[in-house]
């Protein structure tokens, strides 16, 4: 799907981008065949609209790739020019419903069977050899999986990126709804394109704002928007993931059967990274060996739309010249290997392919685990139980447990003070330190002493803390970051609980208040970075509270339906001590065998 935002220290960080555009500068006009209007029959007669690129003249029945969107097809005028140029015939198909396709438009559940048919349909057609494979990023990598569930004859390979994981990250993540649910269902209202209402980014904080404010139900929020949507109730009566999240998906298996090559590819600053590595996991995990041979994963430092067209800087970080990678060339050069019997793409140098931002470099690996040589461990800890201030924080230490007295902070739902600076947008998501500054008295901070040397990371953090909650239920934030030695940061990785799923995101369990427990934070996104000498680490622990997020109010109803009528003011509470050794797990990268040039 789109970007969305991120966890930064105690609040999200707005990410929207436009829609990711190519260069169609070395295609030809001239040798490339334009057909519009194509009609492609599904099983149920219905007819979805395609748009085809062919080489001019073109000699022999080709290889056939497509891309199925939302989006409105035209949208990829420049990559079917750029396809058709480099050798393939290139089709943009509207889903069902969207565009020029006829049919009802459900987003996501209807494109495995569609899928499938558009890749049989497209097999049996003389322009193609047989051989048919998908492209596309966000929800066109979704539909590659779903498609490929399916098991279509003629598909031979698929290429998914950003793809985001129903249940997952999109349109929850953790068991817990985004704001931008509703701004991105406009987005494919009808059938015509809404690019510029979804754009306007003063229109959806404003309107989201209005919503928090009010303390108004999360379930309302579409109506709040002007835009009633009943796809959007269908999701939240499913707030927990179940048997209809994983309809979405393949199927252990499922996986087990599939036998196609896969080249994964996802960002580290992309909303979507959790879905697409959650996919890599599970194909890892229940497929065959040879299939799992011929699965490899590339993790760039790039947003959203970068995983697709890279740029030099995201977020107020600026990358070297390595992070340009020719997208569209690598997609030629892996369709050659899979279905022209070419070489396998020079990039692809081991099985998992990741870029070290510091560094600055590519790295290389033979499985996602092994990009991880060991996990340092460091304890939290404070000084009379003060951490509550970026500036008089508790304190990261490698040699023993905690003796601290407990750290605490207070929050109420009904505080909205973050609004007016989160409906600011902010360029340098990834720098910006305003709601570190703004937290103070409201979250807990921990720090590092400074690094003695550079220090190479790559993985995932994980945090045992021991908590207890006078509630039972609240919504938590962790977020890391860098800190430099000039004071300025880094965001490096986060992660989520909704307390009544600490233990499991497929069961409620509300919280005993006053109960002390370890809740483990162990879905950090994947981060790979060089920390340098002289940086510390930031660790903070907050409530989420935001305008972007469903509002839990923490009384332990059905969040969705709850309202400022049932906030409770919570106090969280950090134990740090030998009996409960609060502890942050911290990645350090494995010494690669192939480092590219920077």
């Amino acid at each position: 799907m789109r970007p969305r935002f991120r966890f930064a220290p105690l609040l999200f960080v707005t990410l929207i981008a436009g829609a990711p555009l190519a260069s169609a500068a070395d295609a030809t006009p001239d040798a490339v065949q334009f057909e519009w209007g194509v009609k492609i029959p599904l099983r149920d007669g219905v007819h979805l609209n395609a748009t085809v690129y062919k080489p001019r003249n073109q000699p022999q029945p080709l290889p056939c790739v497509f891309t199925l969107t939302p989006y409105i097809a035209q949208s990829y005028h420049d990559r079917g020019m750029y396809f058709a140029a480099h050798g393939y015939v290139f089709l943009t198909v509207d889903v069902r419903g969207r565009g020029n396709s006829e049919g009802e438009f459900t987003p996501l559940l209807q494109e495995a069977k569609d899928g499938h048919d558009v890749v049989e349909w497209l097999g049996t057609q003389p322009m193609c050899s047989g051989k048919v494979t998908m492209w596309g990023g966000s929800y066109a990598g979704y539909d590659q999986w779903a498609s490929a569930k399916e098991f279509p004859s003629h598909l031979a390979t698929i290429v998914p990126v950003a793809s985001p994981k129903p249940g997952v990250d999109y349109p929850m993540q953790h068991n817990m709804f985004y704001s931008y649910d509703t701004q991105w269902l406009t987005l494919v209202s009808g059938h015509a394109s809404q690019e510029n209402i979804f754009g306007d980014s003063a229109f959806w904080s404003t309107q989201f704002r209005r919503w928090y404010e009010a303390h108004a139900p999360f379930r309302e929020l579409d109506r709040y928007i002007g835009n009633p949507s009943p796809h959007f109730q269908t999701w939240l009566s499913h707030p927990a993931q179940d048997a209809y999240w994983d309809s979405f998906s393949p199927t252990p298996e499922q996986y087990a059967k599939l036998s196609l090559p896969v080249l994964s590819i996802c960002g580290q600053y992309d909303g979507d990274q959790p879905g697409a590595l959650a996919y890599y996991r599970d194909h890892m995990q229940y497929g065959s060996a040879d299939a799992k041979a011929n699965h490899y994963l590339i993790i760039g430092p790039w947003d959203h739309a970068g995983t697709r067209t890279p740029k030099a800087d995201v977020g107020g970080l600026k990358f070297g010249p390595g992070a340009l990678v020719d997208m569209n060339a690598l997609h030629v050069s892996w369709y050659d290997w899979t279905m022209k019997a070419g070489a396998r793409p020079e990039f692809l140098k081991d099985k998992v392919a990741f870029y070290v931002t510091g560094e600055e470099a590519w790295r290389y690996a033979p499985t996602l685990d092994s990009v991880t040589a060991r996990n340092d461990t460091w304890y939290l800890d404070s000084t009379a139980g003060r951490a509550n201030d970026v500036f008089a924080a508790g304190a990261l230490g490698h040699d023993k447990p905690g003796v601290g007295k407990p750290d605490h902070y207070v929050s109420d739902p009904l505080d909205v003070g973050s609004a007016a600076w989160e409906q600011e947008d902010s360029p340098n998501g990834l720098t910006d330190q305003r709601g570190v500054m703004l937290a103070a008295g409201k979250a807990l901070f921990y720090h590092s002493p400074p690094l003695t040397a550079d220090t190479d990371i790559a993985g995932f953090f994980k945090l045992s803390a021991w908590l207890s909650i006078n509630a039972p239920d609240t919504d938590i934030g962790v977020g890391l970051a860098e800190v430099k030695s000039d004071g300025s940061s880094v965001f490096l990785a986060s992660d989520s609980i909704r307390a009544r799923y600490r233990h499991d995101l497929r069961k409620a369990e509300l919280v005993k208040p006053g109960s002390i427990e370890r809740y483990d934070f162990s879905r950090f996104t994947f981060v790979a970075r060089r920390l340098a000498k002289g940086s510390r680490l930031r660790l903070t622990i907050a409530p989420i509270n935001s305008m972007y997020a469903e509002k839990n109010y923490n009384s332990g109803g059905v969040v969705a339906d709850e309202s400022g009528k049932d906030a409770r003011t919570v106090t969280v509470t950090l134990y740090h001590d030998g009996a409960h050794p609060s502890a942050l797990s911290m990645p350090i990268a494995a010494v690669s065998s192939s480092v590219a040039a920077k």
